[in-house]
């Protein structure tokens, strides 16, 4: 049951982050599930452990901290993605 929460969790985070990086027309619903879970481990990774904000929240069950995080981590997934030229 917990991978279905993590693929309904992360689908949320990358398709809110998608339409705030304006990159919703070209991702498809399984790229929004990718980089919802990659931008939650992202999340959980700088801002959980390196930089200590958000405490337990970043990418740590499913709350509405650990979605705000998620959308974090998606965003600046997404803004990576664009630098490195895989999405315009």
């Amino acid at each position: 049951m917990g991978w279905i929460i993590t693929i309904l969790v992360g689908a949320l985070c990358g398709w809110l982050a998608s339409l705030i990086m304006k990159t919703d027309a070209q991702q498809g619903a399984v790229a929004n599930i990718l980089i919802g879970i990659v931008g939650s481990i992202l999340a959980q990774f700088l801002f959980g452990n390196m930089l200590n904000l958000g405490g337990e929240a970043a990418g740590n069950g499913f709350s509405f901290w650990s979605i705000v995080w998620g959308v974090v981590g998606s965003v600046v997934l997404i803004a990576i993605l664009k630098a490195l030229r895989v999405l315009r």
